[in-house]
């Protein structure tokens, strides 16, 4: 769900998945592994929520 909502802001913003790790400072891979259902840790979706600049909170709201 949580790598749902981020590839949806991600896509919103007009960013590739490499342009989103760049942001963060992640590699690609992980950033693919995260949209496909990986289970990031706390800082890993704080560096997310920072670079697509929202809270961290609004990664973890249900899809609509």
């Amino acid at each position: 769900m949580i790598g749902v909502i981020i590839a949806k802001i991600r896509k919103e913003r007009g960013w590739t998945q490499k342009e989103l790790a760049e942001a963060t400072g992640l590699s690609r891979s992980r950033i693919a592994a995260i949209e496909e259902g990986g289970h990031p840790g706390i800082k890993t979706m704080a560096m997310i929520a920072d670079a697509l600049g929202v809270e961290v909170k609004e990664l973890y709201k249900k899809k609509k």
